[in-house]
């Protein structure tokens, strides 16, 4: 695994998009800080690029670096997530203004997957996911659902054998309206 990871990051880190396997679906992904590879994603699924997309980060240690304010509630929150779950935090930084909501928020999802968290620690910075189909249709329950269009866009596909999450779905989405409350998008 060391070895595809090594391989992932430096393919990530020359502005490359790969198709990943994450903790939910399979994710279309690049370096997080790099305009020109997002810009290829927002490309590549035909979305208008006025939809942020969410960022995935290995530890919540990182959340700082690309969050101004933490509400004080996803404190207590985060420790306790045991399915995933995407929070949208209100200030975003230090993100290309691409990755950022009109209203200045930006999705982060703690991942948990082993080779996803391991490629985020390599890389050093925060990736991409967004699901790997084109917009308005259906988010592919499986590998094998992945569209040969879809497919046949991404620089490098990640062997399937470091898949390792069986619950194909998108993650709970959950918004901080302030330091002490929250409400749930998406269950």
């Amino acid at each position: 695994m060391e070895q595809e990871i090594e391989k992932c990051a430096e393919l990530l880190r020359a502005g490359k998009v790969l198709l990943y396997p994450t903790d939910t679906v399979w994710g279309i992904g690049c370096d997080a800080t790099n305009e020109e590879a997002i810009m290829k994603i927002y490309h590549i699924k035909q979305r208008d690029e006025k939809k942020s997309m969410i960022i995935l980060l290995d530890s919540a240690e990182r959340l700082p670096m690309y969050v101004k304010k933490i509400p004080l509630i996803a404190w207590d929150l985060i420790p306790h997530i045991s399915r995933p779950t995407t929070f949208i935090y209100p200030t975003a930084q230090n993100l290309p203004a691409k990755l950022v909501h009109n209203d200045g928020t930006i999705a982060i999802r703690i991942v948990q997957q082993e080779f996803c968290r391991r490629l985020i620690r390599a890389l050093g910075k925060p990736i991409i996911s967004t699901s790997a189909n084109i917009a308005m249709q259906p988010t592919p329950q499986t590998f094998a659902d992945i569209s040969p269009e879809v497919l046949k866009q991404m620089d490098y596909v990640v062997p399937q054998q470091y898949a390792s999450s069986y619950d194909y779905k998108p993650s709970r989405l959950i918004k901080f309206l302030d330091d002490y409350n929250f409400t749930v998008i998406r269950d």
